[in-house]
């Protein structure tokens, strides 16, 4: 991101590509649209150590998940013209890709199955899958080979053509399309376990660098593609890193007492740690990873969203920036 477009961006104007709207206004527009959710199934949707609720639901994704519905309705309605237009026959609609992005803790994961419980509500797309970057990591044999453990997550982590191919495949309408299995419990990905797509309406794509800008290749004639190509609509979560430190130092504490509990876990030599030694080392792996992810890779890519959500220290929404159009 330039210095120009985040100046824009700090300072919402007439010629920032962005539209500010405070979290009362953006609130208001709840009434327009249907809670289908109840209290019960997003405290079920919420991720550990994130207090989404039926209120920020109501406020925030109640609103989100009509605007993402009608940003479908209006890309069926010029595919139906442009097919018109070129005389071709009527074929499958493609599904809708909405990409999610954000640092890790920042809540990503109850936002996306929040939005896919809310939209598969809507007659018109009754079915919206989920797949989490997570899968298209490097096998840990691999990370170990290419010297990336202590890299985890960051751009080069991942194994990007072939999470471009599984895009590029489940856009051109293919019926049915494999994706990895990540397991946070072995911290590796899961052998001969997929995840199946097959011609969703919505498939949301969440992960902390999907919005990362194409590589350029030293190829000439090989043509440089990013994961955000693919996506119809974009969001990030956007926090202070400051407050997103203190969640994941939460949510590390919660994971000592549940998954690192678990015998098989990668991490399960964590679950002995006392609460002072648990906090010395989540804050350590966050200084040392983390934060060094979150300001160098993934908070500058937050211009290229269509929406961005601004979290406060509590969790709670204080402003929507969409982008115009």
């Amino acid at each position: 991101m330039g210095d120009a477009e985040s100046q824009l961006l700090e300072s919402p104007g007439e010629h920032s590509p962005y539209e500010s709207i405070p979290r009362e206004t953006w609130s208001a527009l709840a009434s327009e649209t249907p809670l289908p959710l109840t209290a019960s199934e997003v405290q079920r949707l919420a991720s550990l150590g994130d207090p989404i609720d039926l209120s920020e639901v109501d406020a925030i994704y109640r609103p989100l998940s009509r605007l993402i519905e009608l940003s479908v309705e209006q890309q069926r309605v010029l595919a139906q013209s442009r097919r018109d237009f070129l005389h071709q026959p009527a074929q499958p609609q493609p599904p809708f890709i909405i990409g999610i992005a954000g640092s890790v803790a920042v809540g990503k994961s109850s936002i996306a199955r929040v939005l896919q419980n809310l939209l598969s509500r809507f007659p018109d797309t009754p079915k919206v899958d989920l797949v989490t970057t997570d899968g298209f990591l490097y096998p840990t044999a691999e990370l170990q080979r290419r010297g990336l453990m202590t890299r985890k997550g960051f751009p080069e982590s991942y194994d990007r053509e072939a999470l471009i191919s599984f895009l590029a495949r489940v856009k051109s309408g293919e019926p049915r399309v494999e994706a990895p299995v990540y397991s946070h419990v072995i911290y590796d990905i899961v052998p001969d376990e997929k995840i199946v797509v097959e011609r969703p309406d919505i498939l949301i794509i969440e992960g902390i660098n999907v919005l990362q800008p194409p590589r350029v290749s030293s190829e000439v004639y090989h043509p440089a593609v990013s994961v955000s190509d693919y996506f119809d609509f974009s969001i990030f979560i956007d926090a202070n890193h400051a407050d997103v430190e203190q969640w994941y130092v939460d949510r590390f504490l919660k994971l000592r007492e549940t998954a690192f509990s678990d015998p098989t876990s990668y991490f399960k030599d964590y679950a002995k740690l006392s609460d002072e030694e648990a906090i010395a080392i989540a804050r350590e792996i966050w200084v040392s990873i983390n934060l060094v992810n979150f300001v160098q890779n993934i908070r500058p890519t937050r211009t290229r969203a269509d929406l961005i959500i601004s979290k406060a220290s509590d969790h709670r929404v204080t402003e929507v920036l969409l982008r115009k159009l």
